[in-house]
C-alpha cells in the first residue's frame, strides 16, 4: 500500500460543512493523504477538491451509506484508512494520536476517539449520553484486554458507544469490503460486532479529537424521524438480550436520540 494513513471524505450533495472538514484535515500536525469520494458528483465539490489538491474519485450507482462507505475504504490506497464524513472536523492530533497507537500496538484493528456534539454552533462536552458512551468504551482503553473477542463485544452490548467517523480501521488487515452489513443505519454498530468476531485489537484513545456536527440535514436525523434506526438498534440488542430486555434497553436507549431534536 503507499501511504501509511488515508482521510477518505465521503462526500454527498453540496454541503456547506465540506470545506470545513477539508481545513481540519490538511491542518494535521502529522499530514496524511486525503482523498474524495462522491456518488453525486457537482461542481461545487471539483471546485473544492481543486483548491486543496485532492483526487476526487466517483461512484457510479444510487448513494446509500453501505456502498459509499465501502467504496471510500476500498479507493483508499492506505494501511490505515478513516472514512471521513463530510459534516465534521477533526483535532488537529487525530492522525498524530493515531499513528503513536498502531506503532505501539501492530495488531490493532480499530482505533477509535472520544469527540464533542457541536449543534447550533455551540460544542456539547458534558452530555450524559456522551458520559455514558465514555463507560460503555472502557475495556478498549486495557491493552491487556482489548485484543479478546469478548471483551470488544461488552462494549457494544449496551449500544454502539463508538463514533464511526471518529473510526480508523487497519486495512493492511482487514482486507476488503469493510461493511457487509444489511442494516440501513445500525449498518456501523453491526460491523463492529462483525468485526469483534475477528482476530485483532480495538483501541479508544478517549481525548476528544473529533466534532460531530448534529444538523437537520444529516442522514441520522432522517433515520430517526422513518423510525428505522429504532426497528434495527432493537435488532441489534436482541443479538445479545432476551426480547423483554432488547425491548427495556431500547426504551432507555431512545434518550441519546434527543441530541437530535
Amino acid at each position: 500500500m503507499k501511504y501509511k494513513h488515508v482521510f477518505s471524505i465521503c462526500a454527498y450533495k453540496d454541503s456547506p460543512y465540506l470545506e470545513p472538514l477539508i481545513r481540519s484535515l490538511v491542518s494535521q500536525s502529522v499530514p496524511s493523504h486525503i482523498i474524495l469520494c462522491t456518488s453525486t458528483p457537482s461542481p461545487y465539490i471539483d471546485g473544492l477538491a481543486w483548491k486543496y489538491g485532492i483526487q476526487v474519485f466517483v461512484r457510479n450507482g444510487e448513494s446509500n451509506i453501505r456502498d459509499d462507505w465501502n467504496f471510500a475504504y476500498e479507493m483508499a490506497d492506505g494501511e490505515l484508512v478513516t472514512i471521513a464524513h463530510q459534516d465534521d472536523m477533526y483535532h488537529k492530533e487525530y492522525v498524530e494520536r493515531l499513528l503513536v497507537t498502531c506503532r505501539a500496538y501492530p495488531d490493532m484493528t480499530v482505533f477509535t476517539t472520544d469527540y464533542v456534539i457541536v449543534k447550533n454552533g455551540r460544542l456539547i462536552t458534558g452530555d450524559a449520553m456522551l458520559w455514558v458512551k465514555r463507560i460503555l468504551r472502557l475495556p478498549l482503553r486495557v491493552p491487556a484486554l482489548n485484543d479478546r473477542a469478548w471483551i470488544k463485544k461488552m462494549s457494544l452490548i449496551f449500544g454502539n458507544p463508538i463514533c464511526c467517523p471518529a473510526t480508523t480501521y487497519q486495512k493492511k488487515l482487514l482486507g476488503t469490503p469493510l461493511v457487509r452489513s444489511e442494516y440501513r443505519f445500525a449498518l456501523d454498530w453491526d460491523n463492529l460486532y462483525q468485526l469483534a468476531c475477528e482476530k485483532g485489537r480495538f483501541i479508544c484513545d478517549e481525548r476528544p479529537l473529533l466534532y460531530y456536527r448534529v444538523h437537520d440535514e444529516a442522514t441520522t436525523k432522517a433515520c430517526i424521524v422513518g423510525g428505522r434506526r429504532a426497528e434495527e438498534e432493537e435488532a441489534m440488542f436482541r443479538r445479545f438480550w432476551p426480547g423483554p430486555v432488547a425491548r427495556l434497553l431500547m426504551h432507555f436507549y431512545k434518550t441519546a436520540y434527543g441530541e437530535y431534536e
